[in-house]
């Protein structure tokens, strides 16, 4: 009951705090725009937005790789999936078709480096951001159930994890200074049809876009189409353009469901804080070993 207390509160904050900068317009689709993907039949808010308000996951969770995705297991479980000899769930790279990320030989280099130290690391830049307390960002936050909050011109998505929320202005206001560098980055969207498309801008490239250290830089740019087929099914794309890291533009393709309303299925409070301690015990078990 503290839990759903816990997570009620944080819910209404977010709102109230949302609400007050809200503008009352919903930005459409320019005229001609193509890429709409379907007429939205269902409900519409006040403003005019779907209402697509609701938790929504994954069929498949977890943030331990976009090749493989799924939730981080043992050491000896994460070292096998390394050496190929465990079963693979489906990659959410859906474009290269061969399910890879397509880094520059210097970022796969890098990559490679940062999975085979992440259960001996030596430094605090081994061990997962996520770890860290960091927030998940765009990419990462797709990977795990988010609850989605509408409020007038905006989309909230909240996560279950170290209070991570989004809030993503839909009312057609630009994006802040490319002086401002963020964790989340900086995202505005739009609704074409039934579906959300949001533009992500202003990252920081300090955050992991997965638990075996996918990564890009500072400049990258997202668009993200959070796609409802219907009141049960979300489809959720991502196209990453980033020529610093990337030998071309790639997109991850993460299938979502509806999950029913009721106590048992509400996100619990996963509580982590700046200064956190972790990180610094993973570097202490490794220094004494």
């Amino acid at each position: 009951m503290i839990a759903v207390f816990v997570r009620t509160a944080i819910a209404l904050i977010v709102v109230v705090l949302v609400s007050q900068i809200s503008m009352p317009v919903v930005a459409q689709a320019p005229s001609g725009q193509t890429g709409q993907t379907g007429t939205w039949t269902g409900p519409r808010l006040a403003d005019g937005q779907p209402d697509v308000q609701g938790t929504w996951r994954p069929q498949i969770s977890g943030g331990r790789s976009l090749e493989d995705p799924g939730v981080p297991g043992s050491v000896e479980e994460q070292a096998n999936r390394t050496k190929g000899l465990s079963k693979k769930n489906p990659s959410r790279v859906s474009d290269p078709a061969d399910g890879k990320v397509p880094y520059q030989p210097w970022a796969a280099t890098l990559r490679q480096h940062q999975i085979e130290n992440e259960n001996v690391a030596t430094r605090q830049d081994h061990i997962d951001t996520q770890a860290r307390c960091f927030i998940l960002g765009a990419i990462r936050q797709a990977a795990n159930a988010n609850e989605i909050i509408q409020t007038t011109g905006q989309v909230v998505l909240i996560n279950e994890a170290y209070h991570n929320f989004r809030v993503i202005p839909v009312d057609g206001r630009p994006h802040v200074s490319s002086r401002i560098a963020l964790w989340g980055g900086d995202a505005r969207g739009r609704w074409e049809g039934n579906t959300l498309v949001v533009e992500v801008t202003n990252l920081n490239g300090k955050n992991r876009l997965s638990h075996d250290g996918d990564f890009l830089s500072p400049t990258a740019r997202i668009v993200e189409r959070f796609t409802f087929l219907d009141g049960q099914r979300l489809t959720y794309e991502a196209t990453i353009d980033d020529p610093k890291v990337f030998t071309q533009p790639w997109k991850i393709t993460v299938p979502n469901t509806r999950v029913k309303p009721s106590e048992d299925d509400e996100p619990w409070e996963s509580a982590c804080h700046e200064g956190e301690r972790s990180a610094d015990l993973m570097l202490q078990e490794t220094s004494s070993k």
